[in-house]
C-alpha cells in the first residue's frame, strides 16, 4: 500500500485553538498536522452524516474531553451545542429567528397590542440576508 500523497499549506489560527491543538497533541502523542487533520476528517464525516439525515445525537461524540470543558457545562448545555453545532449557518439563523419571534410574541403579550407586521419576499437567501444587513438587523 502506497503512503497517502501529502500538500503543505499554511493557515491561520487563534492562538488559543493553536495552543488547544498542541496541549491535545502532547496527551496523544500526536503531531500537531495529525490533529488538525483529524479535526476536519470528524468534521467532514459529521456533516456527511448530517446531509444524509442518518444523525443519532444520543451517541454523537462529545466536543472534547471532560477536563477540557469549561466550569459549570453540563451534559444538557454540551447536548445543545452538539445539536446547534450540527446546523447549517442558514438552520442557525432560522432557529435565531425562531427564537426572536417566540420573545417577541411574549413580549407583546405582556405589552399590549402589536405593531405593524409586512410580509418581504426574496429569490434566494442571499439576498435575505442582504435584506437584513441593509435593515440594520444582522
Amino acid at each position: 500500500m502506497s503512503p497517502k500523497p501529502y500538500a503543505r499549506i499554511a493557515i491561520t489560527l487563534p492562538a488559543d485553538d493553536l495552543a488547544s491543538a498542541d496541549r491535545l497533541a502532547a496527551r496523544e502523542d500526536r503531531s500537531r498536522s495529525w490533529i488538525i487533520a483529524e479535526a476536519v476528517r470528524q468534521y467532514v464525516a459529521t456533516d456527511a452524516t448530517r446531509r444524509s439525515g442518518n444523525l443519532d445525537l444520543v451517541s454523537a461524540p462529545p466536543i472534547s474531553n471532560t477536563r477540557d470543558h469549561t466550569p459549570g457545562l453540563g451534559e444538557s448545555r454540551q447536548a445543545q451545542l452538539i445539536r446547534d453545532l450540527l446546523l447549517t449557518p442558514e438552520e442557525r439563523v432560522h432557529a435565531a429567528e425562531e427564537t426572536l419571534r417566540l420573545n417577541e410574541h411574549l413580549a407583546s403579550a405582556r405589552a399590549g397590542p402589536s405593531r405593524a407586521r409586512s410580509i418581504v419576499f426574496f429569490d434566494d437567501y442571499g439576498a435575505f440576508l442582504d435584506w437584513k444587513r441593509r435593515q440594520h438587523l444582522l
